[in-house]
């Protein structure tokens, strides 16, 4: 059985009583555990309505969704939004006012029950995204990439079973992407995590598993 299947997926904005958007028309695919795969497609095609979806930001749709065998809806939302995924921003949502151990560790400030040793588990991280020496700095200290690095270890911090990144090299060069790249494939294999990846860029796209093709709302 595959980790996430997705059967039949639709979401309808109703604009109005008279207009209504639909987003996503039928979208279907499975991931196996560990895959890395990107989301491709032009304005428009339903790509950020797929991810709010699979992040749990939205429940207004049709069809079905299910994540290590379970319907996403059978989840508790908090608990679903902190242990089962992880989810990277094109904008970064820093705290300004916290360092970068701090921004990491935010997420378990809101959990009760953890079970990980919170302390092994950040140095660990700042050691994959290679930060350790910049743990005390603040988000204005940081150059775009170790911000986002900062915005990767933030969404690993849970041991999430799934990180999904939306345009997470929009606002970087293109040097710097490609390390943000690399450092996500390294993740994907090192912690055993799907990654699913929504991008406009051909040359990202390439460097993943698998290309799934948003066209007009469903995949081609």
């Amino acid at each position: 059985m595959s980790f996430i299947e997705i059967s039949d997926l639709k979401r309808v904005y109703k604009m109005s009583k008279e207009v209504s958007v639909e987003a996503l028309r039928g979208v279907s695919f499975e991931v196996q555990k560990g895959e890395f795969i990107s989301v491709v497609g032009s304005s428009g095609s339903g790509k950020s309505t797929l991810l709010n979806i699979l992040g749990g930001l939205d429940f207004e749709y049709t069809g079905e969704i299910s994540i290590d065998g379970k319907n996403i809806k059978e989840y508790n939302p908090n608990f679903y939004r902190r242990n089962i995924v992880g989810t990277i921003f094109q904008q970064f949502y820093l705290i300004p006012s916290l360092s970068v151990e701090e921004n990491i560790l935010l997420p378990l400030k809101f959990v009760k029950n953890r079970n990980i040793d919170v302390n092994e588990r950040l140095e660990s991280l700042l050691e994959m995204v290679d930060l350790k020496n910049r743990r005390k700095h603040f988000p204005k200290e940081l150059s775009g990439g170790q911000a986002q690095r900062v915005a990767i270890a933030r969404a690993l911090i849970d041991n999430p079973k799934v990180v999904l990144a939306d345009e997470p090299t929009g606002n970087l060069d293109s040097k710097t992407g490609e390390s943000i790249i690399r450092l996500l494939k390294e993740l994907n294999k090192t912690e055993s995590v799907i990654v699913i990846l929504v991008t406009h860029d051909k040359n990202i796209s390439a460097k993943t598993d698998r290309v799934i093709t948003l066209v007009d709302g469903k995949n081609v």
